[in-house]
């Protein structure tokens, strides 16, 4: 088996290749709809040629999944393999092109080439070199970037095409390359748009300056209000002390896994784990104001943002979103106008571990990786584990992947190490077999 994955890695690499080109962001605002579709379509033909028929769905949100099924023998169970073949925009700052595979340093480079599209052929390696001898499923999903809900919705209309007795996500990643996990936990997410507004339009500073209410400065006043001096996040209703029992995250390889510069301090005062995995985390993930270049000497009128947060189990979503609207509303100042919009919810996630399909994939990791196998959190959110565990208490949900920290997913140079395909590939091909 690992004889037959290792002569794999070859197909695997142009495999990714292929993928990677494809501009699948979700947003036609921003790439084509076509190269979406044209991801999905290579999807779907792939796994079908690796012995399990998919086809396209559209889901309510417009998005193309890729879902088929290779029934199994009588009585075996059945196993579903999700991933995504949607990726984050380049963004900047790349060091070789972000849609062209580019090797250095022994990693693979290009966007999605961890998240999620160096799954895929994670997926894809392992059913070529398996004989399964369970049932499969295979779910891809289109917008999971966008966190457009489209997939879950489909999950809500047609159940069955999701309805399996082990869920291999393959979304998240090891503690580090060579150290196999799995994440064990995910913190739920709640997203708004807040809107600011304090006058009918722009106002030369010189003239009114001083006393105009400023949107944008009330804006700035708000979001201040969101973390401590630490860097807690700081939301009215919300706990933020909670702790993490699992395994740990050093801080000197936190700090080098993030680039933290010289002298600049981590936030929160809680461990790294606690921070990532255990407590809410408030991001600003943008802000809609003049741009420094052509501003103008003006009072602003509007101003908005769009906020992250991330909430742990234990915390429901739209509970935090509720306390998140009426913290910004009840901190603006000037009596300003306040309008909050939800954008997206998520569930957090807390696996059970105690079952038989846990039990043989970390027996397969071990194999693999030749060393024991952690439990870790995560602090992304993937929305679909706690609608699939909501509609199937009874299924085990397993998270693993290729995404470990040196991947830097959703920033410029993401990167796989093929040693996590092909280490991965190889567990997930001896589970899929059905026999020890």
């Amino acid at each position: 088996m690992r004889a037959r994955v290792a002569g794999l890695m070859e197909r695997a690499r142009r495999d990714l290749a292929e993928l990677v080109a494809m501009r699948s962001v979700a947003d036609p605002r921003l790439f084509p709809a076509e190269e979406c579709l044209r991801a999905a379509q290579w999807t779907a033909d792939a796994f079908t040629g690796a012995g399990v028929p998919c086809k396209l769905y559209e889901t309510p949100d417009g998005s193309q999944a890729v879902i088929g099924h290779r029934p199994g023998p009588e009585g075996a169970p059945t196993v579903l393999l999700y991933s995504h073949y949607d990726v984050q925009p380049p963004g900047e700052g790349w060091r070789s092109p972000p849609w062209e595979l580019t090797e250095r340093d022994g990693r693979w480079y290009g966007r999605g080439a961890a998240d999620c599209k160096g799954n895929i052929v994670m997926h894809l390696t392992a059913l070529r070199a398996a004989e399964p001898g369970v049932g499969v499923k295979v779910v891809i999903e289109g917008s999971e970037e966008q966190g457009t809900g489209g997939l879950e919705r489909l999950l809500d209309r047609n159940p069955e095409l999701f309805q399996a007795d082990a869920i291999v996500i393959g979304d998240t990643g090891n503690l580090a390359v060579g150290v196999p996990a799995f994440t064990t936990c995910l913190r739920g997410q709640a997203n708004v748009i807040v809107t600011v507004t304090t006058m009918k339009g722009a106002l030369h500073s010189g003239v009114y300056g001083g006393a105009a209410p400023d949107a944008l400065a009330a804006l700035v006043h708000m979001l201040g209000t969101l973390r401590d001096a630490a860097g807690n996040t700081t939301v009215q209703g919300l706990p933020g002390d909670q702790r993490w029992d699992g395994a740990q995250y050093p801080i000197d390889q936190f700090r080098k896994d993030a680039g933290i510069l010289d002298d600049v301090a981590v936030t929160g005062t809680g461990t790294i784990a606690d921070m990532l995995w255990a407590r809410p985390a408030l991001t600003v993930l943008g802000i809609d104001c003049p741009p420094v270049a052509g501003s103008v000497a003006a009072v602003q009128p509007s101003a908005r943002a769009r906020l992250n947060l991330r909430v742990p189990p234990g915390i429901d979503p739209q509970e935090a979103c509720e306390a998140l609207t009426a913290h910004l509303k009840a901190v603006a100042p000037w009596h300003a106008q306040v309008e909050v919009a939800p954008q997206s919810l998520g569930r957090p996630f807390l696996a059970r571990t105690d079952g038989p399909a846990y039990s043989a994939m970390t027996a397969a990791l071990t194999e693999a990786y030749g060393r024991k196998v952690a439990a870790q959190g995560q602090g992304g959110s993937i929305p679909l584990c706690g609608a699939l565990q909501s509609r199937f208490p009874e299924a085990e949900i397993m998270l693993l992947g290729v995404e470990e920290p040196r991947a830097l997913i959703h920033a410029a140079d993401e990167s796989v190490d093929p040693s996590e395909i092909e280490n991965l590939a190889f567990a997930e091909a001896i589970f899929l077999r059905g026999r020890r």
